[in-house]
C-alpha cells in the first residue's frame, strides 16, 4: 500500500503537522518502532502475532489471567481463537480499571429527551448503576454464559444493562428499539434468551411509541424468557405480569452499588448481534470480551483518533453495531457519550447540530443518508449553531455521493474537521478499511487498510486488482474482532464469508484504489448491477442523481432485461414538484454513463426501506421490483415503504 499524496489532484483536506505529531497513530507507531502507517500495515499482516500483542500492550487491557498465545489458527484460519488460556471482561476494561482514579469523577455520559429533559452520569455513578443491575440480575438466578436482551432506546440505563450483562459474563443480545413482534420472536428463540431489560415506551416525533406491550405480544411465543426488567420512562399505564415482569427502579434501584465482576474465558461470548442476510433468517454473529475490546481499542483508538475527554455523538441505537460501540468504545478510552431520544432533526430541523453546540461534542457519528436528508434544510439551518468543538467527523453505514459529502465538510465542518470514512461491519466487529487524521482526504475517500485486517481489492479469482479496478473487497487474514461463526450455523458462517473465494473473507462490498492510493467503496457487491457486459455500481448513479438537486433520495437497482442482463431502475424521491423530472434525471444518468446506462424506468416514491441507521437496503427494493420475495425485513425502521413502492409499481404495470 502506498501513501496517499497529500499533492495529489482532488485533495480538498491535509493534515498539519500538529494533527500528525498529536495523533494516538503517531504515538503507537512511535511506541513500537515503525516508521509510517504503511510500514505499520504491512508489519501487522506480516507478524500478526507482534502486531494484535503490541496493541493490547500499548493499551494496557487488563486480563485476570495472561494468556498463552495471543492467536491460534490449527483449526483452520476461519476459526482462529484469540488470546488463548487467558482471563478477562469488558467491564474490567471499561469501568473497574478506573475506581480509585480522578476518572471517576468525570462526566461518562450526557442524555437529552425528546422532550428536553437531560440528565448525566459521571463514572462512578454509571459503574454503580452497572453493579446495581448485575445484582439484580444475579438475585434472578442469572450468570454466565446466560442470553440476555435488550429493547430499548437510547436512555442512560441502555448502557447500565449493557455493562451489567457483560459484568456477569453473560451474553448480550441487542435488539432494535423499533422492533414488531417477529423479528424480536426470532432472535429470541434462536439465542435462547432468558432475560429482557426493556422500557414503557419512548417518544418518536412528538407520538408516545409503547414497546413493553410489543415485548409482551412477542414473549408469548419465546417461553425461554423468565424474566423482564422494564424502565419507567414515559410513565403511562404499562402492563406487568408477575412474577415475571419487575420495574428497574424496584428491582434494580435498591441493589447494592457494588459487585464482583465475572472473569471469564477471553474468547468467551460478549454479544450476539444479528445482521440481515440477503436471503434467508437473520445471522447471529458472536463477538467476544478480549475480541471486542482490542478492536474497539483499534478502530476508535487508534485509526479514528477518539482521545481521552473526547465528547461522542453518534444518533443510532442499540440493535445496531454502533451502539454496542458508542458505549463500550466512550468508556474502554476514557472518553464522554451524548445519547439522545428521537431523531437527528426534531423538534428542530437541525437538531444534530443544535446537540453538537449544546454538548460541545468533539466526536460526531453520522451517516451518509441522514445528512442528505438534512441537506433539503439547506445549509442555513447548520450555520444557526455553533459547531467550533467539533475535532473529528466519523462516516459509516453506506457510500458517500460527492455532492453530500461536500457538504458536510464545508457546511459542518468549514472545511477544517476531517471526514473520517470507516466501513466494515457487524461480523467484524467493527471496520476492515478506514480513514485516519495522518492521511489527505479526498471526497468520499478512505485512508486504506486498518492495519491488521489484510484488506485488498481483488477479482472474483482473489487476484489483486489494478489500480482504478472495481473489485471484491476482502480480508487476507482473521481480525481479533471478527465474529466466532455464526451462532449455531457453522455451516452458514463459512458458505457466507469463506467459500465464495476460498481463503479469503469476502465482505460482500465493492472497492477500488485509485492512482494515488485513495480507497473507495461502491456498495454492496451483490447490489451491483452490470449492463451489457459492463459494471456499475448503484451509488455511482445515484450520486449523478443527487447532484441535479432535484431528489432528496435516491436506490438504484438493476432489473432483468432481456437483451442487456440487467437494466436500470432508479427509484427516487422527489425533492421539489417537477413536470419534467423523469425526462431531466434519466438525461443526467445517460448523459454520465452513455445511452446503454439510460434508466429503463424513474420510479417515485415517498420514501425508500431503510434500516435504523439509515442505510438504504437497495435488495428490498431490487426484490419488489422483480417480484421476488425480500428477505430479512426485520431491521426495516420504516416497513410501510414497501408497500407504498408496491402501489406505485402496480399503477405503472410493474410486477
Amino acid at each position: 500500500m502506498s501513501p496517499n499524496p497529500s499533492d495529489a489532484p482532488g485533495v480538498v483536506w491535509r493534515p498539519d503537522e500538529e494533527t500528525i505529531r498529536a495523533a494516538n497513530l503517531s504515538a503507537f507507531m512511535k511506541a513500537v518502532g515503525v516508521a509510517d502507517y504503511d510500514a505499520l500495515n504491512r508489519r501487522s499482516v506480516a507478524k500478526p502475532e507482534w502486531f494484535w500483542n503490541a496493541l493490547i500492550e500499548y493499551h494496557d487491557l487488563r486480563f485476570e489471567t495472561p494468556y498463552e498465545r495471543v492467536l491460534d489458527s490449527s483449526a483452520g484460519v476461519p476459526w482462529t481463537k484469540w488470546c488463548v488460556g487467558g482471563t478477562t471482561n469488558i467491564v474490567s476494561n471499561c469501568l473497574d480499571r478506573y475506581r480509585a482514579t480522578p476518572v471517576m469523577d468525570k462526566v461518562a455520559l450526557e442524555w437529552e429527551g425528546e422532550d428536553g429533559t437531560r440528565r448525566s452520569w459521571t463514572y462512578a455513578e454509571l459503574d454503580a448503576e452497572v453493579c446495581r443491575a448485575a445484582n439484580a440480575l444475579r438475585a434472578r438466578g442469572l450468570g454466565r454464559g446466560d442470553v440476555i436482551a435488550i429493547y430499548m432506546p437510547m436512555v442512560p440505563e441502555v448502557a447500565a444493562a449493557f455493562l451489567a450483562i457483560a459484568k456477569i459474563g453473560a451474553v448480550v443480545l441487542p435488539l432494535f428499539s423499533g422492533f414488531g413482534t417477529s423479528p424480536i420472536i426470532d432472535r429470541l428463540n434462536d439465542g435462547g434468551a432468558k432475560a429482557v431489560f426493556t422500557i414503557d415506551g419512548t417518544r418518536r416525533r412528538g407520538k408516545s411509541a409503547l414497546m413493553k406491550p410489543t415485548l409482551d405480544e412477542a414473549l408469548a411465543s419465546v417461553p425461554t424468557v423468565r424474566q423482564v426488567f422494564v424502565v419507567k420512562h414515559l410513565g403511562e399505564a404499562t402492563p406487568m405480569s408477575a412474577p415475571r415482569d419487575l420495574w428497574w427502579h424496584e428491582e434494580v434501584g435498591p441493589q447494592a452499588p457494588s459487585a464482583a465482576t465475572e472473569q471469564v474465558p477471553a474468547d468467551d461470548p460478549l454479544i450476539l448481534i444479528f445482521t440481515s442476510g440477503t436471503t434467508g433468517k437473520a445471522k447471529g454473529a458472536v463477538l467476544t470480551h478480549c475480541g471486542f475490546a482490542t478492536k474497539l481499542a483499534l478502530d476508535m483508538g487508534l485509526c479514528l483518533d477518539f482521545k481521552p475527554g473526547d465528547r461522542l455523538l453518534w444518533m443510532s441505537d442499540m440493535g445496531w453495531l454502533v451502539g454496542p460501540m458508542i458505549v463500550e468504545g466512550a468508556t474502554l478510552l476514557v472518553g464522554r457519550f451524548v445519547l439522545a431520544e428521537g431523531a437527528p432533526d426534531y423538534p428542530q430541523k437541525g437538531r444534530i447540530w443544535r446537540l453538537v453546540q449544546d454538548f460541545a461534542v468533539s466526536f460526531l457519528g453520522i451517516a451518509p443518508t441522514v445528512v442528505r436528508a438534512l441537506m433539503q434544510g439547506g445549509e442555513q439551518e447548520a450555520r444557526r449553531y455553533d459547531l467550533s468543538s467539533l475535532r473529528i467527523m466519523a462516516s459509516t453505514g453506506e457510500p458517500w455521493n460527492p455532492d453530500s459529502w461536500s457538504w458536510l465538510f464545508e457546511h459542518v465542518g468549514a472545511r477544517r474537521v476531517p471526514i473520517l470514512n470507516y466501513s466494515g461491519g457487524t461480523e467484524i466487529g467493527g471496520g476492515i478499511i478506514t480513514g485516519t487524521v495522518l492521511h489527505p482526504l479526498k471526497p468520499c475517500s478512505f485512508a486504506g487498510s486498518v492495519p491488521g485486517m489484510a484488506a485488498a481489492v481483488v477479482d472474483e479469482d482473489g487476484n489483486d486488482l489494478p489500480r482504478g479496478q472495481v473489485g471484491e473487497l476482502v480480508m487476507r487474514a482473521p481480525s481479533i474482532g471478527l465474529t466466532r461463526g455464526l451462532w449455531n450455523d457453522p455451516q452458514r458462517y463459512i458458505d457466507s464469508y469463506w467459500s465464495r473465494i476460498p481463503g479469503l473473507w469476502v465482505h460482500g462490498d465493492f472497492a477500488s484504489i485509485d492512482a494515488d492510493g485513495f480507497w473507495y467503496v461502491h456498495g454492496r457487491s451483490d447490489d451491483t448491477i452490470k449492463i451489457a457486459g459492463k459494471r456499475v455500481g448503484p451509488a455511482e448513479v445515484e450520486s449523478i442523481l443527487l447532484a441535479t438537486g432535484l431528489i432528496a433520495e435516491a436506490a438504484v437497482v438493476g432489473a432483468h432485461d432481456a437483451v442487456k442482463g440487467q437494466a436500470l431502475v432508479c427509484v427516487c424521491v422527489p425533492g421539489r414538484a417537477d413536470e419534467h423530472l423523469s425526462e431531466k434525471l434519466s438525461q443526467a444518468v445517460t448523459t454520465e454513463f452513455g445511452t446503454p446506462f439510460r434508466p429503463r424506468e424513474i420510479v417515485f416514491v415517498a420514501d425508500l426501506p431503510k434500516t435504523r441507521n439509515m442505510k438504504v437496503m437497495r435488495r428490498v427494493v431490487r426484490a419488489v421490483l422483480n417480484g421476488q420475495p425480500p428477505g430479512d425485513l426485520s431491521s426495516l425502521v420504516n416497513p410501510e415503504s414497501i408497500d407504498g413502492l408496491k402501489q406505485v409499481l402496480a399503477r405503472a404495470g410493474s410486477p
